[in-house]
């Protein structure tokens, strides 16, 4: 690995940060054992308010670790990020 692509280096960062939340990573590690979930279903397993996931999803989204996919009316979620599985993965492997 050439030390001098900071371009690896700055995309690693960003996953890490955009993890570097317990709620998100708690997100990404729902998702990631159930496959996919809705925003009703998290709030009720997180205990918090819907807009306070929504931001999340946002930022999780926007960073391309999580889709939506339309289901009628309600957006269901999944992980896309194989690094982020990855390194869920690694955090609480000896978890589970």
């Amino acid at each position: 690995m050439d030390v001098g692509d900071l371009s690896l280096f700055t995309e690693a960062a960003e996953l890490l940060k955009v993890l570097a939340h317990p709620i998100r990573l708690c997100i990404v590690k729902g998702l990631i054992e159930k496959g996919e979930c809705n925003v009703s279903h998290m709030q009720n397993c997180l205990n918090a308010p819907q807009s306070t996931i929504s931001q999340h999803l946002q930022k999780l989204r926007a960073a391309g670790v999580i889709e939506g996919v339309r289901n009628g009316l309600e957006i269901n979620y999944k992980v896309r990020d194989q690094k982020a599985i990855a390194l869920v993965d690694v955090l609480f492997k000896s978890r589970t």
